[in-house]
């Protein structure tokens, strides 16, 4: 059998190609859908994710102040929030791709709320609601540590098959 060199040349460049492009499950990223031009989901509900990964404050994001990262649109409430977070993404990003850190130790994906929040060790996590956040502060090392157990073997499923 005889290869043409042609098809063996424009083989290796698809493959190339699609190795290039991020091989993304559903859902690994807590979004709201419509809400960027570009089409990009917004994640941590627009809120500027520097401010409440830093001070635990929730600061609404702009528009006009928009990163797309990982193909997430996050908003920010100045230039100086977006340019610290393009300078590095992971320190401000929330875990479990913003989805409630109880929940994923659940084995779950529900929403991660801003207005419930926590910062331990330089890392943010987010839960659904004030009766969850209770809940996790009464036993947060425990919640995380069985969170961080989870994760790994939901991360790339979709939220309806969890």
């Amino acid at each position: 059998m005889r290869i043409n060199p042609t098809n063996l040349a424009l083989a290796i460049a698809l493959s190339a190609g699609l190795a290039a492009i991020p091989a993304h499950a559903a859902d690994e990223y807590n979004v709201t859908t419509g809400y960027t031009l570009d089409g990009a989901g917004l994640g941590v509900h627009g809120v500027d994710t520097v401010v409440l990964s830093t001070m635990n404050a929730v600061a609404p994001g702009e528009a006009t102040h928009a990163v797309v990262h990982d193909g997430v649109a996050y908003y920010f409430a100045s230039e100086m929030t977006a340019e610290r977070f393009k300078s590095d993404p992971e320190r401000y990003l929330p875990q479990y791709g913003g989805f409630c850190a109880y929940a994923v130790a659940l084995g779950k994906k529900l929403d991660g709320d801003p207005r419930f929040a926590d910062i331990v060790d330089g890392k943010l996590y987010l839960f659904v609601n004030a009766a969850v956040f209770q809940r996790y502060l009464a036993d947060k090392e425990n919640t995380l540590r069985t969170a961080e157990e989870k994760w790994p073997t939901i991360k790339h499923s979709k939220v309806e098959d969890l």
